[in-house]
């Protein structure tokens, strides 16, 4: 059972107070990083994405970690819960005084604290959370985000409908916050005018314990698609509820659902047959990639680091690839670990390519541009396996 909050110290190692002052949470032999996770509560599926990354870090740790230093990563549970998630940051930066956050996940505890983190000067790199917001560099400067922006996806969603079902009705179940509403915000710019006449929406609160009433009120709109715009629980129970009550709409669900073990499962991998989701990684299942070498090297991390976890549940993937990339940034870094340059750094990404991406999509980062990842490809599950289609979509293919 998980505590309150729970910290995970992958070193401990004491640093000369001299560097420290100079540059928070770096010493000759290590740096201090922090995190925030729903390791608990309604959206604990996806804090597995946590524990992806820490599994990482354990391993980079074992190989001696980066340029001479040990990474000492301080993850806390906020229970995707803002005012958590608060207590927990003002801790990371206060008392643990970690140089910079990394990973943070979940958009209402990244909305609640990011105020306080550019008041403090600390830079928050790969945040898990696709709201367009974030992607406002003038508004954000010292945020970069770990997911295509909700905008973007949204608007890949709205035009694959328009195009496959262009004289049908759409219908949008999804969160009632930023993340939710950025979804539909995109439907409504891409299809315009027609907006109110061909897409009915429907909103619930994470605190709700089932939408299955949502689901009903919705197929008798007469809508021919839905989109699920939340997280996975809320997603296996509407991906459910389609499937008991008739409904034999196209079912799109939005990335941060698309796992297979913590979504497609839970609803029946029966019942998720047909359902369509956008995708920046190879699928562990698909025999396209039985010989890929970095989904070979992926299985024996997960076999080692994560031992017992379902290899399946997306959210692993996506906390190794974070790792992937902070390793990728600290090393950059050189010797020069001040907040300054480890912003710099995560903004001077070039085409990066991580071994389970789906071939073609690359991260790149600049000044201008703090969306790590800005391209996915579309695909549909066959009840074994996702089935990709269609090509490379990217920001600029909305």
């Amino acid at each position: 059972m998980l505590a309150k909050w729970i910290a995970i110290t992958l070193t401990v190692l004491l640093g000369s107070p001299a560097h420290a002052a100079e540059n928070p949470g770096v010493s000759d032999t290590e740096i201090k990083i922090g995190g925030v996770f729903p390791f608990s509560g309604p959206a604990s599926s996806i804090g597995l994405v946590g524990k992806g990354l820490i599994a990482y870090i354990q391993s980079l740790n074992d190989r001696g970690g980066v340029n001479g230093r040990k990474i000492n990563y301080i993850a806390y549970d906020d229970a995707y819960s803002p005012p958590k998630a608060v207590e927990h940051v003002r801790r990371l930066v206060e008392s643990d005084e970690v140089a910079f956050m990394y990973g943070q996940l979940g958009t209402p505890g990244i909305s609640a604290t990011a105020k306080y983190l550019r008041a403090k000067g600390v830079p928050s790199i790969a945040i898990v959370s696709g709201a367009s917001k974030f992607t406002d560099v003038a508004n954000y400067p010292l945020t970069t985000t770990g997911l295509v922006s909700y905008d973007t996806e949204g608007k890949i969603y709205a035009k694959y409908l328009l195009k496959t079902l262009p004289n049908a009705k759409y219908a949008i179940l999804y969160q009632n916050d930023d993340l939710g509403k950025d979804y539909v915000n995109a439907f409504r710019s891409y299809v315009g005018s027609d907006f109110d006449r061909k897409v009915v929406t429907a909103a619930y609160e994470v605190t709700e314990p089932t939408i299955d009433s949502q689901i009903t009120n919705l197929k008798s709109s007469g809508a021919e698609a839905l989109v699920v715009a939340g997280t996975p629980k809320f997603a296996a129970q509407a991906i459910r509820q389609a499937s008991v009550i008739g409904w034999k709409a196209t079912v799109i669900i939005n990335f941060p659902s698309n796992s297979v073990g913590g979504t497609l499962t839970p609803a029946g991998l029966d019942k998720s047959v047909g359902v369509i989701a956008g995708t920046i990684t190879k699928d562990i299942a698909d025999e396209t990639w039985k010989d890929d070498p970095g989904l070979q090297e992926y299985r024996t991390f997960v076999e080692k680091y994560l031992a017992g976890a379902d290899i399946q549940n997306g959210s692993y993937a996506v906390g190794y690839q974070q790792g992937i990339l902070l390793e990728r940034i600290l090393k950059q870094c050189g010797n020069d670990l001040s907040r300054k340059n480890i912003l710099a750094q995560a903004k001077n990404l070039k085409h990066v390519v991580l071994p389970i991406a789906l071939p073609g999509v690359e991260v790149n980062t600049s000044e201008e541009m703090n969306m790590m990842w800005s391209q996915m490809r579309l695909q549909r599950w066959t009840g074994k396996n996702w089935q990709l289609f269609g090509d490379v979509l990217d920001a600029k293919s909305e």
